[in-house]
């Protein structure tokens, strides 16, 4: 049964179990703005995100436990990191208190009675959906939203400061956009079902669909599954906007048959089977320029982003935005002004004429166009790929043959150990998957620490070279060491 906004209308204070997560912080953060008293509890809370808690006002309590629950709030909001064993979730039951996960939590405070739009997908989901929260903002919709990264784009923090916040309340009204990034992953000990299936969509992008999470599905067909009870949420005045050319999409939709009965949109590039199509008519460092066309409506938008992953982003969102009933003036004034998302071909410094960019990329497809995007952005500057699987899926070996073929653009590959210790009968083969590189011509070496690496960079890196770094984690700090590095080979030649 689905909670309502009405059910929670008593709640007044929320305790939150798992806080520092980065998911559980932004919503920690979205429910204060909207007026809640809220505190939270976690096992332990580090920089950045007890700096954000802290800023908000937001009490942190650690380590987990039941003196965590006093004074017994209103509801309590569980993340998918607690176990039913823990010892605060055991207290919480046995004193009957209120309870449910995030994802329904925010699917009834936040999106019932609005106009959720979800941006759901194996990839893009992270840069789709702040795409759209920024668009509609800059186009003036006054619009909701809680996505998985951090926006470079202030939105109301002002142009002084150094990003915007994750989430944002919004106009309450029954057409006010509520851009959400709906995840497949699981949603609580309690309900192992994907969070997405809480989001309400009136409004559904689809990005792609592969197999991922093998910590929680089996193959591909059980992702399927879950979509196929995705696209039958939609209502009939809602619409369905999905990347051609996905058969994994087209299977889930076709699944769902005649319970679907929103209207559906494909995307993608000229010739393609598509609705609504781009055309690349230019790439460079500085962005993209791309055409689009869907029916009688033709415009041409510039996207300050890399890679032609994200011009099917783009065309999506522009569907997205379109349907809604946005002007195509207003899709490339908001579009040329997006300037991305943390982590996302992110920036992180130069020393010389040598760069280094910070990516979240670890699925082999995103391996792939991250490493092309950069390759058509930088030109003929080689572009070393520095990568870690550390998520639950990379440092398996599901994907040991489609990581060796993952590396095709890059000049040279550094790999870093898994960042997960697992059975090496199921773990990712390191030094197997460098070897595979270096047979396709392109010089690959597996580093036993992250310090090798780095040390690697600093004696053999050409002057202009493109450092990406691409890990779902935090990577060691390598960023910042590898800047450090450069900066003193640079010392050490003048």
């Amino acid at each position: 049964m689905t909670t309502t906004k009405d059910d929670l209308a008593h709640v007044k204070s929320i305790h939150l179990m798992g806080v520092a997560g980065t998911g559980m912080g932004a919503f920690a953060g979205l429910l204060k703005a909207a007026g809640y008293d809220v505190r939270g509890s976690d096992q332990n809370v580090y920089p950045p995100m007890s700096d954000r808690l802290e800023a908000w006002g937001i009490e942190t309590r650690t380590p987990y436990g039941p003196d965590n629950l006093d004074p017994a709030p209103d509801l309590v909001v569980v993340g998918n990191v607690i176990r039913k064993v823990n010892d605060e979730a055991t207290a919480m039951r046995e004193r009957g208190l209120l309870h449910r996960s995030f994802p329904e939590t925010f699917g009834a405070l936040f999106l019932d009675g609005r106009a959720p739009v979800v941006v759901a997908g194996t990839h893009g989901k992270t840069t789709t959906s702040s795409l759209l929260a920024h668009a509609f903002y800059a186009a003036g919709k006054d619009p909701g939203f809680l996505v998985g990264g951090i926006p470079t784009n202030t939105f109301d923090a002002g142009d002084d400061a150094d990003c915007g916040e994750s989430f944002r309340v919004g106009a309450q009204t029954a057409t006010t956009p509520v851009v959400v990034e709906g995840d497949e992953y699981d949603t609580a000990y309690f309900d192992k079902g994907p969070k997405f299936l809480h989001y309400r969509p009136k409004y559904l992008l689809c990005t792609s669909l592969e197999y991922d999470h093998a910590d929680i599905y089996e193959n591909v067909e059980a992702i399927e599954a879950r979509f196929t009870q995705l696209f039958k949420l939609v209502p009939d005045d809602g619409v369905i906007v999905l990347r051609a050319g996905q058969p994994h999409l087209e299977k889930a939709l076709a699944d769902a048959g005649d319970d679907v009965t929103a209207a559906v949109v494909r995307y993608g590039s000229e010739g393609e089977d598509a609705d609504a199509q781009h055309t690349i008519l230019d790439e460079n460092a500085n962005g993209i320029r791309v055409a689009y066309r869907h029916d009688d409506v033709a415009f041409e938008f510039d996207l300050p982003l890399y890679g032609h992953h994200n011009v099917d982003n783009a065309t999506g969102a522009a569907a997205i935005m379109l349907r809604w009933g946005c002007t195509p003036d207003e899709v490339v004034a908001s579009f040329a002004s997006f300037k991305g998302v943390k982590r996302r071909m992110e920036r992180k410094g130069q020393v010389g004429k040598a760069l280094v960019i910070d990516d979240f990329a670890h699925h082999p497809t995103a391996v792939d166009t991250t490493l092309k995007g950069a390759k058509a952005a930088f030109g003929e500057r080689p572009v070393w790929a520095l990568f870690e699987p550390r998520s639950a899926t990379s440092c398996r070996k599901v994907f040991q043959d489609a990581y060796a073929n993952a590396f095709g653009a890059a000049d040279r590959v550094l790999l870093a150990p898994p960042g997960r210790q697992l059975d090496p009968s199921e773990a990712l083969d390191v030094p197997q998957l460098a070897a595979d590189v270096t047979a396709q011509g392109i010089q690959a070496d597996a580093y036993e620490n992250i310090e090798l690496m780095i040390d690697a960079v600093a004696q053999h890196a050409p002057d202009g070279v493109v450092l990406l770094c691409m890990s779902n984690g935090a990577f060691g700090g390598i960023h910042q060491k590898l800047l450090d590095a450069l900066e003193a080979r640079a010392g050490e030649r003048s």
